[in-house]
């Protein structure tokens, strides 16, 4: 098989082809041999899963090969949102957590996240390491204790970080404007660890809210568990159906987020971020700028421009966004792949929270999502945005990427002003509009994203990434 790499958040792979326990146990192996190495196999490890097929008993593997290296785990008692187990991490203060989830992607995938004591996604200096040491593993080098033995000796302990989670989040959301607006939701955990979270926050802080796919789906309905437009259709039925204010959801692991309007209208995420951006500012007065991947919109720059605010432009994954909130450098971090976290909070995105701040927003404001969107424009100007996929050979992704080395001197008739390189290639143009192409680092894909200041400009841009795409 080929080498396990972490991409831009774990490690993932189709379940019973390259993801096996037999691969798994090699990776939990790993990671423990790094804690020991590292002198911080004491403090013991989180362990969570998601819904999808089987993720439960690869954690108990992780828990019997931590047991069986001396290292304590602690397994959350039953599936958990990623950023609830980056929350457990740190109010234990662990070692770090392993998390069985692949996130968003189709239900034949299944992956293994690490994060460090920080409870962000690992970033290189941890999972280069990481990744040295499976290669140089033999299967009879794991170590195991069996789950029964390790219960026994105090190697494994049952938590439930729910409640404590929702203590933080209280801290950070203001619950009494949520329950004065008397907002009416409709909610959809696609079948993932969302549920039980999302609308019992919600509803705990006074929302009305309608719950969609609330139970455990391992094929998570035949599709992939992504909270985009194209698979929350029974979600924008149901809005405009009960007159609901707004549409939440969250994907498998609810560290993505997805929003829709009292129309059932789906805002894509980097509308969203401009809003909570300027929202944040508004109401919490911290200071701090806002941090961003290259890959995620400009509205934020101009929002942050309106209020002096410095922008700070990553690479793709949160694992670059996540230090600027550790470091206090920003007020808001996010990725227009549906991350947010905010000041106070965690360096992992959290589908949970960006759906209570956006629900916030609205029952504060007392505005829906397209009037403050209009209000937004109006300060600021329009922003309009894409990101598009395409599946090329292994061939034709190298040849595009060698050919976008040379930036041309325009794109789409506009003079090429900047060419940004820290991920993929971007090219910033002459009126501020710009396109990326990257390819994936958990899908075999190659993104286009572009962006404009008005649907025509937008369109030009389509066609001219696309026309280059195709030439490869």
């Amino acid at each position: 098989m080929p080498a396990i790499k972490f991409g831009t958040s774990g490690w993932r792979g189709i379940i019973a082809e390259d993801f096996t326990f037999a691969n798994a146990r090699l990776v939990y192996q790993a990671i423990a041999d790094y804690l020991k190495h590292e002198s911080l196999a004491s403090q013991g490890v989180v362990i969570g899963y998601d819904t999808r097929f089987r993720s439960d008993a690869f954690a108990a593997a992780a828990a019997e090969v931590m047991a069986g290296n001396g290292i304590v785990s602690y397994c959350t008692t039953r599936d958990c949102p990623t950023p609830v187990v980056s929350f457990a991490i740190r109010a234990g203060r662990r070692a770090g957590g392993i998390n069985i989830t692949a996130s968003h992607n189709p239900p034949e995938y299944n992956g293994i996240k690490f994060s460090p004591a920080t409870g962000g996604p690992a970033p290189e200096p941890v999972t280069q390491p990481i990744e040295a040491l499976i290669g140089s593993l033999a299967p009879e080098a794991v170590k195991i204790m069996p789950l029964i033995q390790a219960r026994e000796k105090g190697m494994l302990v049952d938590i439930d970080p729910r409640q404590d989670y929702f203590q933080h989040l209280k801290t950070l959301v203001d619950t009494e404007a949520l329950r004065r607006a008397g907002l009416k939701v409709v909610a959809d955990v696609l079948y993932g660890t969302g549920r039980d979270y999302l609308e019992a926050f919600l509803k705990d802080a006074g929302v009305k809210v309608e719950l969609l796919h609330g139970w455990p789906d391992p094929y998570f309905g035949g599709h992939r568990p992504e909270p985009s437009a194209e698979f929350l259709s029974e979600m924008a039925a149901r809005i405009p159906a009960t007159r609901a204010h707004l549409g939440l959801a969250v994907d498998a692991d609810a560290d993505r987020f997805g929003v829709m309007d009292a129309a059932g209208e789906y805002h894509e995420a980097n509308e969203i971020l401009g809003l909570l951006l300027d929202y944040l500012i508004q109401t919490r007065g911290w200071d701090g700028g806002v941090a961003r991947s290259v890959a995620t919109t400009h509205l934020v720059d101009r929002v942050a421009k309106l209020y002096g605010r410095p922008v700070f432009e990553t690479k793709v994954g949160f694992k670059y966004l996540g230090q600027y909130i550790l470091d206090g450098q920003a007020i808001m971090v996010g990725e227009e792949s549906e991350g947010f976290s905010m000041q106070h909070h965690l360096p992992e995105k959290d589908g949970i929270l960006a759906c209570v701040m956006v629900a916030e927003m609205v029952a504060k404001t007392g505005k829906g999502i397209p009037e403050l969107l209009a209000d937004l424009f109006s300060r600021v100007g329009p922003v309009y945005n894409r990101r598009l996929n395409f599946a090329l050979t292994p061939a034709a992704k190298e040849r595009l990427m060698v050919s976008l080395k040379q930036a041309p001197a325009r794109f789409a008739g506009l003079m090429v002003k900047q060419h940004v390189t820290i991920d993929g290639h971007k090219y910033i143009l002459e009126d501020g509009s710009w396109v990326c192409f990257r390819p994936s680092g958990t899908e075999p894909v190659v993104r286009f994203y572009f962006e404009a200041s008005s649907r025509q400009e937008l369109e030009k841009l389509r066609q001219a990434g696309e026309a280059m795409i195709q030439e490869a």
